[in-house]
């Protein structure tokens, strides 16, 4: 189950502590935002390693502009507190695990 994290500053903490983060922004009104979760928590538990977040923009807006989200859905993935991957509005689970695998296996193998 992702963190549900409510501040920009615990975000920040959040992505620096950890040494893999993702990061799941959605809006309460997004339909696909709704439907994705699920599919992303699944598949993240094949990936034990990775801590993940998930922001509501409805309640924290401020995280639009710290974190450059300008659609929803929006995943990143963060490694050692740099940004890897980013992929928004129209999400390939296929190839966003693809890309997740790749970082995974380089950082955690």
């Amino acid at each position: 189950m992702m963190e549900k994290l409510y501040a920009v500053d615990d975000i920040k903490k959040f992505v620096n502590d950890e040494e893999m983060a993702l990061l799941y922004f959605s809006t309460n009104d997004c339909g696909i935002c709704t439907t994705l979760l699920p599919k992303l928590e699944e598949m993240l538990l094949n990936y034990d390693k990775i801590s993940s977040g998930h922001v509501s923009i409805d309640e924290l807006p401020a995280t639009s502009s710290e974190f450059s989200v300008f659609t929803v859905p929006t995943v990143l993935l963060f490694v050692e507190g740099k940004e890897v991957i980013r992929e928004a509005r129209f999400i390939s689970m296929d190839i966003l695990e693809e890309k997740i695998q790749k970082y995974y296996d380089l950082f955690f193998s």
